[in-house]
């Protein structure tokens, strides 16, 4: 289960390699995502001299 704050290792091609989840979309009362729903991230990490999409 993904909550707020919670950090997460990224797994695609786009720079980023570290993000933290800010929200999870869905319902003002949701606290918790499971695999295919959506959140908000910021990216913590990123590859250097890459271009974060």
């Amino acid at each position: 289960m993904i909550q707020m704050q919670s950090r997460l290792d990224v797994a695609d091609n786009t720079g980023a390699k570290s993000v933290m989840c800010i929200k999870v979309l869905g319902g003002s009362k949701r606290r918790y995502a499971g695999i295919g729903d959506v959140i908000k991230v910021s990216i913590k990490e990123a590859a250097p001299r890459g271009r974060v999409k």
